[in-house]
């Protein structure tokens, strides 16, 4: 198993940055595939960006593609977003999630996740 603690959220204004961090406990992160998300308040989680274990595969959907950067350290077990470029449609709760096989978009085959970090973008 990994437990995942995301942090890094905040306010911000529009076109500014953050970087979120996605901290895993356990000697095998480098096994598990990892994911972002974010929901909205009345709205679906959203895929954000994934990334394969070794870090040289990533995948962002649209709506972020250029602006965001996933990336990770396994030797810090740790998993980032760099988000540029923030727009007021960016706000949500960003959750972190792994799983050992599953790496893609559909967030009901991770099988652990984080809390949970806000992130809320002011126009």
């Amino acid at each position: 198993q990994v437990q995942l603690v995301e942090s890094g959220g905040g306010l911000v204004q529009a076109g500014d940055s953050l970087r979120l961090s996605c901290a895993a406990s356990g000697r095998t992160f480098s096994r598990y595939t990892v994911g972002w998300f974010r929901q909205a308040p009345g709205k679906e989680r959203e895929f954000v960006a994934a990334i394969n274990r070794s870090g040289d595969n990533t995948y962002y959907p649209d709506s972020v593609k250029g602006r965001f950067t996933i990336s990770r350290d396994n030797a810090k077990n740790t998993v980032y977003l760099q988000m540029n470029s923030l727009k007021p449609e960016d706000t949500a709760v960003y959750y972190c999630a792994a799983d050992r096989i599953f790496l893609g978009s559909d967030h009901y085959q991770y099988a652990y996740w984080g809390q949970g970090t806000q992130v809320t973008v002011s126009s």
